[in-house]
């Protein structure tokens, strides 16, 4: 086999918990992940040595060097094989680039399963998510997709089965936010506010949303504790939101740290109209639905 193809999903996260910094940096989390129709595609060709290359949207804000975490994947999965491998890795960007929507870890999903395939590896799934957790937080849900709560830094998932389809719009934002700043932002609020912390637990309500596929319920729970600090840092997001809840989102809320802003709509012909009010009114300059949950990467 010459060369490979995986189709990767986006993630909006339908909660995000963060309890306490911990002495390692690090917080332990509750994080409901839902994976969304917003696709990357990673190719894996044959190759003398790991290399990357990306086209698409948001492309040149794309490092190819080897802090590309898809390169990481493909030098990670080579070690644990024991061996030296290579890949041409071209990846084609649909996921906004430091949204918030998980493009990276992604794009390390995907480039984890093409060249399992490519290299003729065969390592099976379990062996896969434990190299992915080793790449960062969110990567071993980009493999699974789906519904999931993740806990730990978000790694570690138990599967969640879901009542039916949500609809969704997101509102793309110029430019990225940093995680690691926003999370920044976050520890430095609550330091200034000296107010305890909560250690993370799921909403039950929004579980059990999910579990009925009821979207009002849904709407209604929707959270993320980093939404405060990813505001404080990008202010114009507020009007963005408060203009999606105006033209009937059943719920708004930033997607992970942001800048993507995600709007819960009724069904697919809302989302339709709900991305078409959000660009024609200028609240956004790009406004996509989507639906999900959808599966994690894929060989296609």
């Amino acid at each position: 086999m010459s060369s490979v193809t995986v189709r990767v999903p986006a993630k909006v996260n339908v909660q995000l918990s963060v309890g306490p910094l911990r002495e390692d940096g690090y917080h332990d989390l509750v994080n409901v992940f839902h994976a969304v129709s917003i696709f990357d595609e990673v190719v894996a060709k044959e190759s003398e040595s790991i290399t990357v290359s990306v086209t698409g949207k948001w492309s040149d804000q794309v490092p190819v060097d080897d802090s590309n975490l898809a390169i990481r994947a493909a030098l990670a999965l080579a070690k644990h094989a024991g061996r030296t491998y290579g890949a041409d890795l071209i990846i084609h960007k649909d996921i906004p680039v430091a949204g918030g929507m998980a493009g990276g870890s992604a794009d390390a999903a995907g480039a984890l399963v093409a060249c399992n395939e490519l290299w003729g590896l065969g390592l099976p799934f379990d062996d896969l998510m434990e190299i992915a957790g080793d790449l960062g937080s969110d990567v071993p849900f980009s493999l699974l997709g789906g519904t999931a709560v993740g806990t730990g830094r978000g790694e570690q998932l138990s599967e969640l089965p879901t009542g039916g389809t949500f609809h969704w719009v997101f509102a793309l934002a110029n430019g990225g936010l940093s995680t690691a700043s926003v999370y920044a932002e976050c520890d430095r609020l609550r330091e200034a506010e000296a107010a305890d912390v909560p250690w993370p637990q799921p909403n039950d309500s929004l579980l059990e949303a999910l579990g009925t596929g009821d979207a009002y319920a849904l709407g209604s729970h929707l959270s993320n504790d980093l939404q405060v600090a990813a505001l404080n840092l990008r202010p114009e997001l507020a009007p963005t939101l408060d203009a999606g809840r105006q033209h009937g989102a059943l719920g708004a809320i930033v997607s992970g740290s942001g800048p993507t802003c995600a709007f819960l709509a009724i069904d697919a012909l809302h989302a339709r109209d709900l991305a078409l009010s959000l660009t024609t009114t200028g609240a956004a300059h790009t406004a996509v639905p989507a639906y999900g949950p959808v599966h994690g990467a894929t060989l296609v």
